[in-house]
């Protein structure tokens, strides 16, 4: 039987014992699965810096991590061409196991055993990773919404940070996010926004979501427009929102709640 090719895996992990531990664990079973320790990470965010550089096979990720957790990174990792395998670790047993034994990624119970690690990467070979599992459980497990939004631009993978979002705006088959300084082009649907991010976000009109701390106040349209019943007026950009006749008073009562 040929031996495998090793594996390039990346540990993300915010507590540094924990690594030590999957490095040695990887160590024991090298015999049987080899592999190499392309980097560490404290948390997702450090990790997606990595990924920029590096192509990595496996993510070994803790759930529970400051900055961003291992379910935010997976539903990033989830919107890549060709996203790595994503194995979680975790001390808490209270997330939706079966939904990852029936998939290609795998579920282990800190503290990790050697043989329930091995046959958590010999699962690696034998199935790709689900990248519709991986950009979809992100919302249901962590019962909020992401940190970061996450957009290909020429290649690469951006990361948006939600508080800086002002906009949300939907255009044929686009939606992008407007922040002080640009837009961006995000792979999300308007609706999917809407509900992941509702107490951040208010909707305006049927291809609209606005930040309601980026709300400075409202104006009615002339007579004549027909784009729209009025406007939003907003906080750190020149640019006015369109509000529809059945949104203006919900939008008003939310700008003086």
């Amino acid at each position: 039987m040929p031996t495998p090719q090793a594996l390039k895996i990346l540990i993300v992990d915010d507590e540094p014992l924990a690594r030590d531990r999957l490095r040695a664990l990887l160590s024991d079973i090298a015999g049987q699965m080899p592999s190499e320790v392309v980097g560490e990470a404290g948390n997702g965010l450090a990790a997606l810096d990595i990924l920029g550089e590096k192509a990595v096979d496996v993510v070994l990720a803790d759930i529970r991590m400051p900055g961003m957790d291992g379910i935010e990174l997976a539903t990033h990792l989830g919107r890549l061409s060709k996203p790595p395998a994503v194995i979680f670790t975790t001390a808490y047993d209270n997330y939706a196991v079966q939904a990852f034994d029936l998939n290609a990624v795998d579920y282990l119970l800190k503290p990790v055993r050697t043989q329930r690690l091995l046959a958590a990467l010999q699962k690696v070979h034998g199935q790709p990773p689900d990248s519709t599992l991986l950009a979809n459980i992100g919302h249901e497990m962590r019962g909020s919404g992401r940190t970061h939004l996450s957009c290909h631009e020429r290649g690469r993978l951006l990361l948006v940070p939600i508080g800086e979002v002002l906009y949300f705006k939907a255009d044929l088959k686009y939606v992008t996010a407007r922040t002080v300084e640009r837009e961006y082009l995000l792979d999300d649907t308007l609706a999917h926004l809407e509900v992941e991010f509702a107490e951040r976000f208010l909707r305006l009109h049927r291809a609209v979501l606005v930040a309601r701390a980026a709300l400075a106040g409202f104006e009615k349209a002339a007579g004549d427009d027909a784009e729209a019943y009025g406007w939003a007026l907003l906080r750190g950009v020149p640019e006015k929102l369109p509000v529809s006749r059945r949104l203006w008073v919900p939008a008003k009562a939310a700008l003086a709640a």
